[in-house]
């Protein structure tokens, strides 16, 4: 009996050093990869590819001022056991930074993403009605950095709805913007990005419903706009916009809120004036 005693409290002791020294699952996961952001106003939408260890059980997300270093670290704003995250709360013109890490069932955390990740919410209205230019002069144009309708001929309009021989048209009156057709898409979000070239060269394009169009405002100082047709008739149109805030950056932001100074006509304004048709005629022929 006091030999059973001796072996059981012998295998106890051996099973409790086996139980100190066995190492537990100490590797963390692979950081994620293909980060990428969508930009929205006053928030930012992530997403990411799912890691491929079978024992991830969340993904972190974290959000700095700056690409990162000992002066700007990343500070975890949530987590989520998607791939996808939503970070409310931010300031339209403000650019933050984001990375994403991954962290298994035994708590070990991955590093962060390697890719600098950086966005800058923006203000975004929707179903916003805008009235041709013929039917309601003073209703007809749009001023971007004020989110406001205007008369067509205003100083402020960035761009106004025209109905030109039967050719819905949205005209840019003045040189220092531009726009372009940027095609069908089923939301404003599919232009998260502005382009370099391709603009039309008479401020002139035809508006068809469902595609989206990208406009680039200023001369010295560059701010962009994006907008979608929702609906579209002989006397009215209805979009989708957005406005970025923060200038020269493609990512569709807005003019500053500084003195503007003057602007210079495409044309003159004037509701019958015949260069319209001049004008109308260049833009159906391209």
């Amino acid at each position: 009996m006091r030999k059973l005693v001796l072996m059981l409290a012998a295998a106890a002791l051996i099973a409790g050093c086996q139980d100190e020294t066995a190492p537990g699952d100490v590797t963390p996961p692979a950081a994620p990869r293909g980060l990428y952001s969508v930009t929205g106003d006053q928030k930012v939408t992530l997403y990411w590819l799912a890691n491929t260890e079978s024992d991830v059980a969340e993904y972190r997300v974290y959000q700095a001022d700056c690409a990162g270093g000992n002066s700007c670290p990343y500070t975890r704003v949530g987590s989520t056991v998607m791939t996808s995250f939503v970070v409310p709360g931010l300031t339209n013109g403000v650019t933050h930074y984001f990375a994403v890490s991954a962290v298994d069932r035994s708590g070990n955390e991955s590093e962060l993403s390697k890719n600098d990740v950086f966005d800058t919410p923006r203000p975004a209205g929707y179903n916003q009605p805008l009235a041709e230019r013929v039917a309601s002069p003073s209703t007809s144009g749009y001023d971007f950095s004020a989110a406001v309708v205007r008369p067509w001929d205003d100083g402020s309009t960035d761009m106004y709805y025209q109905q030109t021989s039967g050719v819905a048209q949205m005209i840019c009156p003045f040189t220092d913007t531009d726009i372009q057709d940027a095609g069908y898409a089923t939301t404003l979000d599919a232009v998260d990005w502005a382009p370099s070239q391709g603009w039309s060269a008479t401020g002139i394009v035809e508006l068809i419903q469902g595609h989206c169009y990208v406009v680039r405002i200023g001369s010295t100082s560059v701010n962009y706009a994006k907008f979608r047709v929702n609906a579209l008739s002989a006397t009215q149109i209805v979009f989708d916009w957005a406005y970025q805030t923060d200038p020269n950056n493609p990512e569709l932001r807005a003019r500053p809120s500084t003195l503007e100074t003057p602007r210079t006509r495409r044309f003159a304004a004037a509701l019958t004036s015949p260069l319209h048709a001049r004008l109308a005629a260049v833009s159906l022929a391209r």
